[in-house]
């Protein structure tokens, strides 16, 4: 695949495929699904909690500070489900439980994130409308990389080698932009958004100030914060990195736009833990509101559909997906490491 991608579009073809999905049941809700998996990311939540209590202003802490990065990251899915209306239908308790999972648990603005994410569903890899591969320090395309300036240009040199290493920072950064989103007056439930985010903070940095000493402390917030973004990062990046990116210049109809622009990662049930489930990427965004469980069933349905009219259904490994995506990104800064550096 290239940079541009042409093909002839057949809008009926998703309505056909939407019918087939809609006929075996895969649109319909997982309560019971939804609410045991939140009373275990509830649990896990409060068990990480107890379990720092437990081990004191000691440097046990560190691997607290792992197992509470991988529990937030567990429930940054769930408020990803619950972006997408996988858990309820109504926008209210999504709303309600998005802001409680989001906000004050893990200090995400919720309301922010769920704008941002449906831009990029809406136009996945596309350079002038996906706010996932604007180049704010990685740059996505060659084209990207000639036009780049300052950070972006300097990273884009030996962006494959730095970008897990820049994920770490990932975390410290979503915190950042959430509460920069609330300054434009125009954002939805602003009071609300921004008080549930003071008091996770409040909370979260009182605990662990009164609780550590402060070199313990800031170790803890490194680790803590570093390995948390470094684990939604590597969820993500699988799915769209090294994937064609799209210009304006390129006019697919919505099913090619979804399909050719992700890819999904094999594995088993392991793997979709690990992942939330978005190892599914092909079928999560032809379907963004199916219940999480429900793409495992849905994923042969597609892949035989896409064969059967032709499309590129792209799935693979989860190492060789950090293979392709870092082969990508290398190429991206090529035109780079052949020019003298400038500001």
């Amino acid at each position: 695949m290239t940079d541009s991608v042409t093909l002839d579009a057949r809008g009926s073809d998703f309505a056909r495929l939407s019918r087939r999905i809609a006929e075996a049941g895969l649109l319909d809700r997982r309560p019971v699904y939804y609410a045991v998996r939140t009373c275990l990311a509830t649990a896990a939540y409060l068990g990480g909690w107890a379990l720092f209590w437990w081990a004191g202003d000691s440097w046990l802490q560190l691997l607290v500070a792992a197992v509470l990065a991988f529990v937030f990251a567990q429930l940054g899915f769930l408020a990803h489900d619950l972006g997408h209306r996988q858990v309820f239908r109504t926008r209210r308790p999504s709303d309600i439980m998005g802001l409680l999972v989001g906000n004050l648990g893990i200090g995400l603005g919720w309301g922010w994130w769920t704008v941002k994410h449906n831009r990029h569903h809406a136009n996945p890899n596309h350079e002038d409308h996906d706010p996932d591969v604007s180049p704010a320090v990685i740059v996505w395309s060659t084209d990207q990389a000639r036009r780049s300036r300052g950070l972006p240009r300097f990273v884009a040199r030996r962006q494959a080698y730095l970008f897990f290493p820049l994920l770490t920072l990932e975390g410290w950064h979503l915190h950042v932009a959430s509460f920069r989103a609330l300054t434009n007056p125009a954002v939805k439930r602003r009071g609300a958004e921004l008080a549930l985010l003071v008091t996770h903070f409040a909370v979260y940095f009182g605990v662990v100030f009164a609780t550590l000493s402060p070199v313990k402390a800031v170790v803890f917030l490194i680790v803590h914060q570093g390995l948390f973004g470094l684990y939604l990062g590597s969820t993500f990046a699988p799915n769209h990195k090294g994937m064609p990116i799209l210009t304006k210049d390129d006019k697919l109809d919505f099913l090619r736009k979804q399909v050719l622009t992700s890819r999904n990662v094999k594995g088993g049930p392991v793997v979709d833990v690990l992942l939330g489930q978005l190892n599914y990427q092909i079928e999560h965004h032809l379907f963004p509101n199916m219940p999480a469980p429900n793409l495992r069933r849905a994923q042969p349905i597609v892949r035989d559909y896409c064969a059967e009219i032709g499309v590129d259904y792209l799935e693979t490994g989860l190492l060789d997906s950090y293979g392709q995506a870092l082969r990508h990104l290398h190429d991206a800064g090529a035109p780079l490491r052949s020019a003298p550096a400038r500001s």
